[in-house]
C-alpha cells in the first residue's frame, strides 16, 4: 500500500492533496472545466512513481522529468485559456466604451442603466476568471510545495531552476497575473463614470479618490487582492505578524466574520500589543542598574529581562488553548496578573529583594496574550481588511518596542511618597502599572465578546452558504458553483480513504507533537532561522546597557535614545521592503542576503581592536538589527507559506510555533549574558557574540541547502 510507503509527514501532506482535489472538483466552472489543473491525474501518477521507485522500477531523474513535461502541458493550458478569456473580456470592454462615447453629449437614463448592467456582467465574467486563476495558482503551489517532500526534494530544485527564471516561463504568468490589473481599472473607470452622470464627473485617478458604492467594484478588488502575494505593503506586514489565512475562503465564512467583527474589541487587541511590547523594553536601559542597586551583578541583568520569555514559553500555550473559547476572559486576566507583575517590580526596589523583581517580571511573562491577540485578528476581523489589521498588529508591535526604551529616558528622577521610592529604576513598574489598570478597565466596559462556534454541523455551514448566496444575487454564486457528482469518475480511491474521510485531515493539530509532525525540512529552517535573528536581537538588546556603560561610559538617557533609534527603524524598514524590494527580488532571495548581512553585522561587532569604538558599536549593531528587521519580516512571510494548512488554526498553531522559537531563543540568549557576565564585563562583549555568529553561519548553510523549496 502507498500509505505504509510513505513516512507520517507524507501521509499528511497527501490527505491534504486529497482535501484539495475535492475542493477543487466542487468549486470548478462546469464550462471552463476542460482548462483547470488536472488534480486527479496528478494524484494518480504520484502513486504510480511511488510504487515504481519502491519496486526499483524508476528512478528519480525519470521521474522528475515526466512529471516536469506534464506539468509543462497543463500550465501551458492555462495561461493559454487565461490570456484568451482577458482577450475576449477586453474586446467587450472595448465595445462598451464605444457605446458610452456614443452617449457621451445626449446621455439616455435608461442606455446608461444599460451600460452598467453590461459592464456589471463583464465584471462578473471577471470574477470566474479570476477564480478559476486563484484555483489553479493554488493547485500548482501545492504541487510545487509538497511533491518534493515526497521525493528528497528533486523535483522542487529541478523544476524551478529550469522554469521560474526562464524568458519564456509560462509559470510566472500564473504567479504574477499580468493584464488583470488593466481589466479592473478599465471596469471600475467606467462604472465611476456612469455612477451619477448628472453630478460630478470626477475620475478614479483623481484625488482624494472616487468612493465607488457598486458592490461588484469590491468583490473584484477582494479578488484580486487574494490573488496577489506578497507584492504590497500590507501583505508584507500581514505575513509579517504571522497570521495565517486559509486557502479560497468562502462568502459564508465572510459573512460568519462581519458578524464577529467589532472595531473596538479590535483596538483593544492591538493595544494590548502595543502596551505589551512597552513593557518588554522599558526596563532594559535600567535593568543593570537595578540589579546592582539590589546587590547583584549587573549581568545579572539578563536573567531580570529573560525571566519575562521564560514565562512567555507557557503563556503562549495556555493562552493559545483559551482563545478557542474566550477573548475577553484571557485579556482581563492578562491585564491583571501584568498589573500584580509591574506592582513587584516596582516594589521590590524598597523590599530590597531581588527574588520580588524576578518574580514581578515571571509575572508579567505569565500575562503575555500576543497569541490571543494573533487569534482574535485571524479568526473574527473580516478577511477583507485582515490583512490591514495584521500591518497595524506589527506596528503596534514595533511602536511599542521604540516607545519602551524611549520612556524609559524619560523616568530619570527620584523623590518619595510614604516611604516608596520612584526613580529611574522603579517608575518603569510604576508607569506600566497604572497603563495596565486604565486598560483593564477600558477593556472591561468596551470589549464585546464574539460567538464561539466551537460545534458547527455540516448541515449549518451548508444552509449559511446558501442563505448568503441568495443575498449576493448572483455576483459572486459564479465563484461557488459545486459539483452535482459525490464521487469519482472511476471510481478511484487514494490511500484507502473516502473523501469524507479527508474533512478530518484538515483538523488542526492537537499536540505539539502532532503540530511537530507537520514540520517539513523547509519549517524547521525557518524556524531555524527565527530563532537566530531573536537570539541575535536579544543579545543586542538585553546587553547593551551593561556593554557601553563598560566601554563608553554611556548613561541611561543616551543607552535610552540608542535602543529607541533602533526601534524606530523597524517601520521604514518594513515599507522599503515590502514596498520595493519585494517586487524587484523573490522572497528566498532577500531571505539570504538578509542573512549574510546579520552575519557581518555580529561579525563587526566582535572586540578586534582597543579600545572599542562608538562608531563600530553603533553602526555594526545597526546593520545587525536592520538586517534582522528584514530577515524577519521575509522569513515569516515565507514560513506563512511553507507551512500546513493544519497550522493555520487551533491552539497549535504556525503563530505559537514561531513565538515560542522567538522566546526560547531570547531565554537562552539572555541566560548567556548572565553565565558570560562570571567572566567579566571586559569579555561579555566577545562571549555572547560567539554563539549568534556560530548560528547565523548554520542558518545559512540550512538555507542554501532548502533554497530551492522556499517558492
Amino acid at each position: 500500500m502507498l500509505i505504509q510507503f510513505l513516512p507520517g509527514s507524507s501521509c499528511e501532506i497527501f490527505r491534504e492533496m486529497v482535501a484539495f482535489g475535492k475542493k477543487l472538483k466542487e468549486r470548478q466552472i462546469p464550462e471552463w472545466q476542460g482548462y483547470y489543473i488536472n488534480y486527479k491525474l496528478m494524484k494518480k501518477k504520484v502513486k504510480q512513481y511511488a510504487n515504481q521507485i519502491e519496486a526499483g522500477a524508476l528512478d528519480r531523474r525519470h521521474v522528475l522529468k515526466d512529471f516536469s513535461r506534464m506539468l509543462d502541458k497543463q500550465i501551458e493550458t492555462i495561461v493559454l485559456f487565461m490570456l484568451e478569456q482577458q482577450g475576449l473580456l477586453a474586446t467587450r470592454i472595448a465595445h462598451l466604451n464605444e457605446q458610452q462615447e456614443a452617449i457621451q453629449d445626449e446621455p439616455d437614463i435608461s442606455k446608461i442603466s444599460e451600460l452598467r448592467e453590461a459592464y456589471r456582467a463583464v465584471a462578473q465574467q471577471l470574477l470566474k476568471l479570476l477564480f478559476f486563476v486563484e484555483m489553479n495558482a493554488i493547485g500548482l503551489r501545492k504541487i510545487l510545495k509538497k511533491f518534493d517532500k515526497r521525493f528528497g526534494y528533486k523535483f522542487t530544485d529541478y523544476y524551478v531552476k529550469t522554469r521560474a527564471n526562464h524568458p519564456y516561463s509560462q509559470l510566472q504568468g500564473i504567479f504574477k497575473h499580468v493584464g488583470f490589473g488593466a481589466v479592473v481599472g478599465a471596469i471600475s473607470r467606467n462604472l465611476a463614470d456612469l455612477q451619477d452622470r448628472q453630478g460630478s464627473y470626477l475620475s478614479i485617478y483623481d484625488q482624494p479618490p472616487l468612493s465607488l458604492e457598486d458592490p461588484v467594484v469590491d468583490l473584484l478588488q477582494s479578488a484580486v487582492d487574494r490573488l496577489t502575494n506578497s507584492t504590497n505593503l500590507l501583505n508584507f506586514l500581514g505575513q509579517h505578524a504571522l497570521i495565517m489565512h486559509e486557502d479560497l475562503p468562502s462568502p459564508a465564512e465572510e459573512h460568519i466574520d462581519d458578524q464577529k467583527y467589532h472595531f473596538i474589541s479590535l483596538l483593544l487587541n492591538l493595544v494590548n500589543t502595543f502596551l505589551y511590547m512597552v513593557n518588554t523594553y522599558i526596563i532594559v536601559p535600567t535593568a543593570d542598574d537595578y540589579s546592582m542597586s539590589l546587590g547583584a551583578a549587573a549581568t545579572v541583568c539578563g536573567i531580570v529581562i529573560g525571566s519575562m520569555a521564560v514565562a512567555q514559553i507557557f503563556s503562549s500555550v495556555y493562552f493559545s488553548a483559551w482563545s478557542n473559547k474566550s477573548y475577553f476572559r484571557p485579556l482581563i486576566f492578562s491585564s491583571i496578573v501584568l498589573f500584580v507583575g509591574n506592582l513587584m517590580y516596582a516594589l521590590a526596589y524598597d523590599l530590597n529583594s531581588i527574588s520580588v523583581l524576578l518574580l514581578g517580571r515571571l509575572f508579567c511573562g505569565l500575562g503575555s496574550a500576543r497569541a490571543v491577540n494573533r487569534r482574535y485578528i485571524s479568526d473574527c476581523v473580516p478577511i477583507k481588511i485582515r490583512m490591514q489589521a495584521s500591518a497595524a498588529f506589527v506596528s503596534a508591535s514595533a511602536l511599542g518596542m521604540a516607545c519602551g526604551p524611549a520612556l524609559a529616558g524619560l523616568l530619570q528622577t527620584n523623590f518619595k511618597i510614604y516611604g516608596i521610592t520612584f526613580n529611574q529604576d522603579t517608575l518603569p513598574g510604576w508607569v506600566m502599572a497604572v497603563g495596565w489598570l486604565m486598560y483593564l478597565i477600558w477593556l472591561w466596559f468596551s470589549f464585546s465578546e464574539p460567538v464561539h462556534e466551537t460545534e458547527t454541523n455540516e448541515d449549518r455551514q451548508e444552509s449559511s452558504a446558501e442563505e448568503h448566496d441568495k443575498v449576493e444575487k448572483g455576483l459572486a454564486q459564479p465563484l461557488l458553483l459545486a459539483s452535482v457528482e459525490n464521487e469519482d469518475d472511476d471510481g478511484d480511491v487514494e490511500c484507502d480513504m473516502s473523501e469524507e474521510s479527508s474533512e478530518e485531515s484538515r483538523q488542526p493539530a492537537n499536540s505539539l507533537v502532532a503540530a511537530y509532525r507537520l514540520l517539513t525540512p523547509s519549517v524547521k529552517v525557518q524556524l531555524l532561522i527565527y530563532f537566530m535573528l531573536k537570539y541575535a536581537m536579544e543579545i543586542l538588546l538585553s546587553e547593551s546597557s551593561v556593554v557601553t556603560t563598560y566601554y563608553f561610559g554611556w548613561t541611561t538617557s543616551t543607552v535610552s535614545i540608542f535602543l529607541a533609534c533602533l526601534g524606530l527603524t523597524v517601520l521604514p524598514v518594513n515599507i522599503i521592503v515590502g514596498s520595493y524590494i519585494s517586487n524587484m527580488y523573490q522572497d528566498r532571495q532577500i531571505l539570504l542576503a538578509s542573512e549574510i548581512v546579520v552575519f557581518l553585522g555580529i561579525l563587526f561587532s566582535f572586540q578586534f581592536i582597543i579600545p572599542y569604538s562608538v562608531p563600530q558599536y553603533v553602526c555594526s549593531g545597526l546593520i545587525m538589527f536592520v538586517s534582522a528587521e528584514v530577515l524577519e519580516g521575509v522569513n515569516l512571510s515565507l514560513l506563512s507559506r511553507v507551512m500546513s494548512s493544519r497550522l493555520s488554526r487551533g491552539t497549535f498553531n504556525g503563530g505559537l510555533l514561531s513565538t515560542e522559537a522567538g522566546t526560547i531563543a531570547r531565554v537562552i540568549a539572555d541566560a548567556t549574558i548572565t553565565l558570560a557576565g562570571y567572566l567579566g564585563r571586559s569579555k561579555l562583549l566577545n562571549v555572547t557574540l560567539i554563539p549568534s555568529l556560530v548560528i547565523c553561519m548554520v542558518s545559512i548553510v540550512a538555507t542554501c541547502f532548502t533554497f530551492n523549496s522556499l517558492y
